[in-house]
């Protein structure tokens, strides 16, 4: 075997036993990844006949929440070109005529809530910036907002 060779084998033996210790650079876990309930800290709360839960921080709190079913709107806090996480947000969601249905503080990064049939606008705060998004609830299918600041 020549140099040449030799050399290349020695690369591809390297790169093979690096593929089997380190995970890809910005893999994912996958949806079929246990998650671990130490990490996990929802707790239902409601507020005005309004269920709701929220949290979302680490990657198991947010893998149980995308995994939660029966809350009608799942919003998602957001900041930044990297599209991460954002929590301390102040949260209001107000009825078709203005009226508040559900106010909340310093939540974040997700809200899931189950509200009735209907015309909402989601308003959020976050360091002055606010953030307005109308929404229809109509029982088909859980709406997702997701209320992005840029940084």
């Amino acid at each position: 075997m020549n140099r040449n060779q030799n050399s290349f084998l020695n690369g591809l033996a390297l790169a093979l036993a690096l593929s089997c210790v380190l995970p890809a650079v910005g893999a994912q876990p996958s949806a079929e990844e246990p998650i671990d309930p130490s990490a996990v800290h929802l707790q239902p709360k409601e507020q005005n006949g309004i269920s709701y839960l929220e949290g979302g921080i680490g990657i198991d709190e947010s893998r149980a929440l995308q995994q939660t079913r029966g809350y009608n709107l799942q919003i998602t806090l957001s900041s930044g070109p990297d599209n991460k996480y954002q929590s301390g947000a102040e949260l209001r969601i107000e009825s078709a005529n203005g009226q508040p249905v559900l106010t909340l503080q310093d939540i974040g990064p997700m809200l899931y809530a189950k509200v009735p049939a209907g015309h909402y606008q989601v308003v959020a705060s976050l360091n002055g910036q606010q953030m307005r998004q109308q929404v229809l609830i109509d029982g088909t299918a859980p709406v997702k907002v997701n209320l992005h600041w840029p940084e």
